[in-house]
């Protein structure tokens, strides 16, 4: 049995998830970044989420959001859904898209995770050993100076029917800052993300020239094969991180996962109870699945303070 995991309103997070066995069904060409950004638009407006950074890579997606609302499981099924079935008719793929594991979901914190979260999605083709810098990637993408835009995308003509009201013809993907950022730390915040990623890419292509291999190049990445699968090694994770708190900052780390065991602990006492007949215990707030499928009383979220106290805006 899996964790229970906290969904409260007003979290900001970092989103990734796989394509099956580490296909290359996502490689980048003008119909799959159509397909994706114009998705993502009319998933985070129906589900109020922010966006703040994306990178579709050719075998994974990077997502930096916040739930606004407290929904994320609803966006990521109707999202990912979405963006199964266009791939399908686009790649003519019979099966699966996504992998079996979960999305990985990781709450950020503090600012300073936020930042370095978003230098990583952004630096992402360069660790991968794809392109030389962030901005030579030709997938769909973020870049520093486009936090806090918008950008536009037209309906692809695969999948979507035009004749569906809830597909309009063009959609605004919203980039809006994280809620850590205050309006007149708009400048200041995306010099501290360039920054931050300038060092991620160095070390990525250090990274990369010590393994001995070359950058394959944006043209070459657009001409693989969607069939075929990634070939390098990736190590298999030792373990799947729930929130983070950036570098440095080991006080920080000790009192969210102090804060993660205990709503851990309340959830288990409260379904302990529940599964024995007691239909009034209350559950820790942030309770998604047994709210959702079975009403159970959840605590309130203002009873327990804001989504992460310990996240002052920069």
């Amino acid at each position: 049995m899996s964790q229970p995991r906290s969904i409260i309103p007003g979290a900001t997070y970092l989103l990734t998830r796989r394509a099956l066995r580490r296909h290359l069904l996502f490689r980048p060409d003008a119909a799959i970044n159509q397909l994706v950004l114009y998705t993502l638009a009319v998933s985070a407006r129906r589900f109020g989420i922010q966006v703040h950074a994306l990178c579709m890579m050719s075998t994974h997606l990077h997502l930096v959001i916040t739930d606004t609302l407290g929904v994320l499981p609803k966006f990521l099924q109707f999202f990912h859904r979405l963006i199964a079935l266009g791939t399908k008719v686009l790649r003519a793929w019979e099966g699966s898209v996504w992998d079996n594991a979960p999305t990985s979901v990781v709450h950020l914190l503090t600012p300073a995770a936020v930042v370095e979260k978003i230098a990583y999605t952004m630096a992402n083709p360069v660790a991968a050993g794809l392109v030389e810098r962030a901005g030579d990637w030709p997938g769909v993408k973020v870049l520093v100076d486009e936090l806090g835009g918008a950008l536009i995308a037209k309906r692809p003509e695969a999948y979507y029917d035009a004749a569906n009201p809830q597909w309009p013809n063009e959609a605004e993907l919203a980039l809006s800052l994280p809620p850590c950022v205050a309006q007149d730390a708009a400048d200041d915040f995306r010099q501290k993300v360039r920054a931050e990623l300038e060092r991620q890419e160095a070390d990525a292509r250090a990274e990369v020239e010590r393994q001995g291999f070359g950058v394959l190049g944006a043209e070459r990445a657009t001409t693989v094969s969607p069939y075929e699968r990634a070939t390098s090694d990736e190590p298999l994770r030792d373990r799947n991180p729930t929130f983070a708190v950036g570098r440095e900052q080991p006080g920080v780390r000790q009192r969210a996962a102090t804060a993660l065991r205990a709503f851990r602990a309340a959830y288990r006492e409260a379904l302990a109870q529940w599964r024995i007949g007691v239909r009034t215990v209350v559950f820790p707030a942030g309770t998604w699945c047994m709210r959702v499928l079975h009403a159970v009383c959840v605590e309130d979220v203002a009873q327990v303070g804001d989504v992460a106290p310990w996240m002052q805006q920069t």
